[in-house]
């Protein structure tokens, strides 16, 4: 532990883009770096946490165009949006920087500028495939099925003038780099994805700016260009502190740079760990310490999709079950490296036996008890027994586990370890059985070191929970009539001040909830939010001409058919329903996509070539339709233990086949 160091941290997300309100997936790193950097505070570092919203490029344009708005006013909308919702995560950013701030749209000409002068950037064209969503080019070699193999959607040929930027100039310094500071980028397999994916193949030089839209930060020397994306939002991290392309860079800059952790998605890795790295190179300035790339948090059907009714945003969360629930629950089940999952049943589930029982239940009895037999005074009586021991000790080491579990930023398991502190309170008190103890005058001492002992061990784990669960932490320390305990002071047990007293009358922290009738709700939401939908689409299906009724307007195929087959043919096959569980891309492959499925009580491998048509968080917790007696084959070199049944239209695209209804895995298809 740093104690009373204020040695500076600098902490950043990546900044949020302006295209529509963030769901709960997207507002997970928000609260993961604001539990890094609470907990770093409390360490003794003198914290710079910075967020923000990315504004500018061709997707906000359309978007805007299409609320009839103008980009700065549709920007303003959203980025009020997001920061409304980091706000009431209760996020404690020490800055919110947005591309459209004038000191940011400066500097990055600048920038812009300087490395064009020193040869860094050169006018050529681009000619390729554009996919808008993504805002990228691509050559025909690199789509998958056609498609842009980032989203899979629909590229577009492109020819414009552009300025670009010299990547291989810098490659070989960067691979370097890496071999030489293993920790740069976290965790390891997003590092090995970037070297052998990206760097050691070769990098082609980047397009850097566009002239085909117009909202975008102009070139000062070339106004009809404007500035592209990445080398726009990713400076966002120096100039958010002060850095000057002149030489003038503030004290804040000069104190907090480079920065301590660049917390982003796995999605946008390449671009922070090597468009941003050769800039930085390029500019003369020090590479960030660490780039960490988190898992998603994926709803229990798969990725969160407006068109799949499935988003869950922050706000919602917050008003069925409360700010430090949500906190909780999304940095509670996020692994370290894999995704993680989020449905309103385990969220009831944690709310009750986490939350409700092993925390809430515990301060509460523990209170009571206190108020009950001793008029609310805590008293260490000195009357030990071996098992205080065992409690004191645990305590004291959780406490190093944490501390442990937050520097290498696993999170969700330094909340596992400060829990482990509230269950052996409560197994603690089964084992001491007060309401026992206090039946005897002459074990009224006993009690009291048994109550004392409780209040300072809760005392430590709600201390410790402040960087997570920031207003129930607070709550429990002044139920406990006392302050937040120091981080260096937690290496001795028995701090909380004898005779203190708690309050006469807790409160209930987090109430138990029925998961029926938080079902009901949610399909009653749900119910309202699809007839609203409904009555706004309501005057859209005439006027295309196209049939809503009975199907007879939609397009249909003929195809080929095949040879006749008999019922005992048929009756070979084996077809299944299949709960996919996980979900990966197969390295090397673009077609390919590897998914375990449940099938019963087996989980089975299959290995499918669908990769165009769905990301691996969207394949998450579908039911699907499968060929299980089909004779495992290796595709692309890895085991397939079945098939995935598909339809497919004349262009192509496909289509998982579901069940109609909900299905067990491993119901048989017949």
């Amino acid at each position: 532990m740093c104690q009373n160091c204020k040695k500076p941290y600098y902490i950043t997300t990546a900044i949020a883009y302006t295209s529509g309100k963030p769901h709960i997936g997207n507002t997970y790193e928000i609260v993961l770096a604001d539990s890094i950097a609470r907990y770093k505070r409390a360490q003794g570092y003198d914290v710079f946490f910075q967020t923000g919203t990315d504004e500018h490029g061709q997707k906000i344009e359309e978007k805007a165009d299409a609320a009839g708005m103008t980009p700065q006013a549709f920007v303003d909308q959203v980025a009020g949006e997001i920061r409304r919702i980091w706000d009431l995560m209760n996020t404690s950013y020490d800055k919110f920087i947005r591309t459209t701030d004038k000191d940011h749209e400066a500097q990055v000409q600048k920038i812009f500028k300087k490395l064009y002068d020193q040869g860094d950037i050169y006018k050529g064209y681009y000619e390729g495939l554009y996919c808008t969503p993504c805002e990228s080019f691509f050559t025909e070699s690199q789509l998958v099925d056609g498609k842009c193999p980032d989203c899979g959607r629909e590229v577009k040929p492109a020819k414009e003038e552009a300025y670009f930027f010299r990547m291989s100039k810098y490659a070989p310094k960067l691979i370097e780099y890496i071999n030489e500071h293993p920790e740069f980028i976290q965790p390891v397999s997003r590092k090995n994805e970037m070297m052998n994916n990206f760097l050691l193949p070769g990098l082609q030089d980047l397009c850097v700016s566009r002239t085909s839209f117009t909202w975008g930060i102009p070139v000062t020397f070339d106004p009809k260009h404007v500035t592209y994306v990445w080398l726009d939002a990713l400076t966002n991290y120096i100039t958010g502190i002060g850095y000057d392309c002149d030489g003038n860079s503030t004290e804040q800059f000069e104190k907090f740079w480079p920065a301590d952790l660049h917390l982003i998605g796995k999605d946008i890795i390449r671009f922070h760990t090597i468009y941003w790295p050769i800039f930085l190179m390029a500019l003369g300035l020090p590479l960030p310490k660490q780039v960490f790339g988190h898992p998603w948090l994926l709803q229990g059907d798969g990725k969160m999709s407006k068109s799949k009714g499935n988003v869950l945003y922050a706000d919602t969360l917050v008003d069925f079950f409360g700010v430090d629930a949500v906190r909780y629950f999304v940095l509670h089940e996020m692994p370290f490296e894999n995704d993680g999952v989020i449905s309103w049943e385990l969220m009831v589930e944690r709310m009750n036996s986490d939350l409700a029982n092993i925390l809430g239940n515990l301060v509460n009895r523990t209170i009571s008890m206190t108020n009950k037999y001793f008029g609310g005074v805590v008293e260490d009586k000195g009357a030990a027994e071996a098992v205080d021991e065992e409690l004191k000790a645990l305590v004291l080491e959780e406490v190093k586990k944490t501390d442990a579990k937050m520097e290498q930023l696993r999170v969700a398991d330094a909340i596992s370890e400060i829990f482990n502190i509230f269950r052996r309170c409560n197994k603690y008190i089964d084992e001491t059985a007060p309401w026992t103890l206090a039946k005897d005058e002459a074990k009224k001492d006993r009690l009291s070191t048994v109550l004392y002992n409780l209040t300072e061990a809760i005392t430590i784990g709600a201390s410790l929970l402040e960087a997570f669960m920031p207003e129930t932490s607070e709550k429990i320390l002044a139920q406990l009539n006392t302050q937040k305990r120091a981080l260096s002071e937690m290496d001795v047990f028995g701090r909380y001040p004898s005779g203190n007293k708690v309050t006469e009358k807790p409160e209930i922290l987090f109430a138990r909830m029925d998961s029926k009738e938080v079902m009901e709700k949610v399909e009653a939401m749900h119910a309202a939010e699809s007839a609203a939908a409904g009555q706004e689409g309501a005057g859209e299906s005439g006027a295309s001409g196209e049939s809503a009724g009975d199907g007879s307007g939609e397009p249909v195929i003929d195809i080929e058919s095949k040879a006749e087959i008999t019922y005992d043919d048929f009756a070979k096959l084996q077809f299944q329903v299949g709960v996919i569980v996980k979900c990966e891309a197969v390295p090397k492959s673009k077609k390919l996509l590897c998914s375990q499925v449940k099938i019963g009580s087996q989980t089975r491998q299959i290995v499918s070539g669908i990769k165009a048509h769905y990301t691996p968080e969207e394949m998450v917790g579908k039911r699907v339709m499968v060929v299980t007696n089909l004779k495992p084959a290796k595709l692309a070199g890895v085991l397939s233990e079945g098939m995935l049944l598909c339809a497919e239209d004349a262009d192509g695209n496909l289509s998982l086949m579901v069940p109609e209804k909900k299905m067990p895995a491993g119901a048989e298809i017949c």
